[in-house]
């Protein structure tokens, strides 16, 4: 049977597959389709709008224009004439955890319904937006009919199972012609599962992944070509199935990594027994640039009661003095080689004013002591169905402090993470391996391949996709600019 994959991007708390990364759900579906018999075309959301509202037709970007990033990640594939010889649909889609991204733009329910309904095939959704979808923070999941498709489908399997077909989807990566850091899952759910706004204790029960199977999917797609990795997909990296002995054996059978990162980490596991083991073993086998997602959320206690968030103050500075502790070592490509980031959600239960004191408190306390924070990932949260938020109150606490956001907001900014960039990345300092990847007029903007890269901008129009070695000259609120040398 021939089967269309449509990959409208997928973002959750436990997981990345907005391009430059290549998430899990696509690369699973086409493996066990493949090891099914079948014929699989994999096509993005991109492919899509090229079709339906480009005409197929794809502009030069003039000197004055940004990229357009609803077209900048096609395939091999054109959409039309797949779509054309298309028996099943399946189409993977939703946001969990809603951010902004330099080069794509995830598609959403409104988006597709009209593009796909008219298409003589069978549709089967999948991915997070089963349990709803939203793109914009300060909202409830984004609700739909579904009645269009012939499925509402979850294609979770049991880690045993998955591996029985799962390496049969390294093939995707030929139908994809950039490069793409492939998004690698260790484990699923929350070891602990309270937090009031998070859908992954929805979704599944807490189970960690073989460390042989880790290492053998990562080596199957290092054989063939890709050199990019995020041990991303999980909720706390430290507490997957022995974290020491993985990152070894990764580098033991994929001597020539271009990248090797990891994403969300637990501060109570920072802070335990084996933290700072594994957080030796991470500086030593990872590359450079690598940034630990702290899911601390508020440093204000009565926020932290209310919804049942399981890091206290105390132990997001622990742990952020441990990552530093070991971290703090500039690597050959210009950044650091481990440190921690911060997550900030803004709208939740209990939330005052005292909680904006609170956060800018500790986290001027981790400024003035020295330490390093690579990155504060401040958003507003999203409502989904079946969460704790949902159940108290919802929006109640975003709706009554919303109009203070952008000034707390740009508080951290200013004061806290322009002045970290100023200290992790001193004027004059050289950054190396950046891929100039959008304009933005007569700017090109650049990053380096990795979990949460900076953003660089230089004035000029650098042909894209090239990669360079970049001189930092100045800072804006979150980014740098530089000059290419």
């Amino acid at each position: 049977m021939q089967y269309a994959i449509l990959d409208c991007y997928t973002d959750e708390a436990s997981g990345l597959g907005v391009p430059p990364y290549l998430g899990t759900y696509p690369r699973y579906i086409y493996g066990q389709l493949k090891r099914d018999g079948h014929s699989i075309k994999y096509i993005t959301i991109d492919d899509l709008r090229l079709w339906k509202h480009y005409h197929n037709i794809k502009k030069e970007t003039l000197e004055y224009q940004k990229t357009n990033i609803r077209i900048y990640n096609l395939t091999i594939n054109k959409a039309e004439d797949v779509l054309e010889e298309t028996e099943v649909l399946i189409i993977i889609l939703g946001v969990h955890v809603p951010g902004k991204y330099l080069s794509a733009l995830p598609g959403t329910l409104e988006e597709i319904i009209p593009w796909v309904k008219e298409l003589r095939c069978n549709k089967i959704l999948t991915g997070p937006a089963i349990f709803g979808t939203q793109l914009e923070g300060g909202k409830e999941f984004e609700k739909r009919d579904l009645s269009l498709f012939d499925e509402v489908k979850d294609y979770t399997v049991n880690f045993d199972k998955l591996e029985d077909f799962l390496l049969s989807g390294v093939e995707i990566i030929t139908q994809i012609p950039q490069k793409r850091i492939i998004e690698i899952e260790t484990s699923r759910g929350c070891g602990v599962g309270k937090c009031s706004f998070c859908t992954e204790p929805l979704k599944s029960k807490f189970v960690n992944r073989k460390m042989e199977n880790v290492v053998k999917e990562v080596k199957r797609y290092y054989d063939s070509g890709a050199r990019m990795f995020r041990l991303g997909k999980q909720a706390d990296f430290y507490a997957c199935d022995r974290p020491i002995e993985m990152l070894q054996k990764i580098n033991s059978e994929c001597p020539a990594l271009g990248v090797l990162h990891i994403d969300n980490v637990n501060p109570n596991s920072v802070i335990s027994a084996k933290g700072e083991e594994i957080t030796k073993a991470i500086v030593k086998y990872c590359t450079p640039g690598n940034v630990a997602a702290l899911g601390v959320e508020s440093f204000d206690p009565e926020v932290i009661k209310e919804n049942r968030l399981n890091t206290s103050p105390i132990v997001a500075r622990k742990s952020i003095e441990i990552i530093n502790k070991y971290g703090a070592v500039r690597g050959e490509n210009g950044m650091y080689t481990f440190l921690p980031g911060v997550n900030i959600i803004f709208g939740l239960l209990g939330e005052s004013k005292e909680t904006h004191k609170k956060n800018m408190q500790a986290l001027q306390g981790v400024l003035d002591s020295g330490l390093l924070l690579r990155r504060i990932n401040i958003r507003q949260v999203a409502v989904f169905a079946g969460t704790y938020l949902k159940e108290r109150g919802g929006l109640k606490y975003y709706h009554k402090n919303k109009k203070y956001y952008w000034k707390w907001r740009n508080q951290i900014r200013q004061e806290i993470d322009n002045k970290m960039l100023e200290r992790i990345l001193p004027k004059g300092t050289i950054l190396r391996d950046v891929y100039t990847e959008i304009y933005d007029g007569k700017t090109t903007f650049c990053r380096q391949y990795g979990t949460y890269p900076l953003v660089i901008g230089i004035k000029g129009r650098i042909p894209l996709g090239r990669k360079i070695s970049v001189r930092v000259k100045d800072y804006m609120l979150r980014s740098v600019v530089g000059e290419q040398i």
